[in-house]
């Protein structure tokens, strides 16, 4: 226990063994209720409280470098209504997509500086959270406007200006990025 409470109580299976813990003892601390899985291979002690989002903490370890997008981004931002039924993540263009069924969860590449930009770390429980943010997002939801729907890109943008303090000059940053700048901005004018 002294081992993970060193470590902000929790482990991989792979650094516990490579830390002198072998998998007898490793194993018989889950047995005993000591510590429980987290996701594949990630566990941590029983006491902590309870993790706050075990889907999105399952994800996170499971696909480090890969980016909370689309609907699952405007999620965490409380920039939607919709209720995303997998996990939007995007990868690098030449990267794998991830493939999970627990949760599910949907891949996008996206290339160069389209998936390098807008991107904020949270902290999930100890574990890194990579989002894209709410400018990023929303142009982002513009660019896939026909899978979305136009209804969940208007709702985002509106709640976007109820709920937050506009930056029109980021947003058509990412929109030059994601290459939806013509198509964004009469939409960005009419709301001003």
């Amino acid at each position: 226990m002294a081992l993970f409470r060193a470590h902000g109580g929790q482990l991989r299976l792979s650094e516990a063994l490579a830390l002198g813990l072998n998998r007898y003892q490793f194993y018989k601390l889950r047995d005993q209720g000591v510590i429980e899985p987290v996701s594949r291979g990630l566990y941590r002690l029983a006491e902590l409280p309870p993790v706050s989002d075990p889907d999105l903490l399952a994800v996170a370890t499971r696909f480090p470098r890969a980016v909370l997008c689309l609907v699952s981004a405007l999620a965490w931002h409380e920039l939607t209504t919709q209720i995303p039924r997998r996990i939007d993540l995007a990868v690098a263009r030449n990267a794998r997509l991830p493939v999970q069924d627990y949760p599910p969860v949907q891949g996008y590449r996206f290339s160069g500086k389209r998936f390098n930009s807008g991107i904020e770390r949270h902290d999930l429980d100890g574990i890194e959270l990579r989002v894209y943010s709410p400018e990023k997002t929303l142009a982002d939801c513009f660019a896939f406007r026909n899978s979305l729907g136009m209804d969940v890109v208007l709702e985002t943008l509106e709640l976007y200006r109820k709920r937050r303090r506009p930056d029109y000059t980021k947003i058509l940053e990412y929109a030059r990025i994601c290459r939806v700048e013509k198509l964004m901005r009469p939409y960005l004018e009419a709301g001003r």
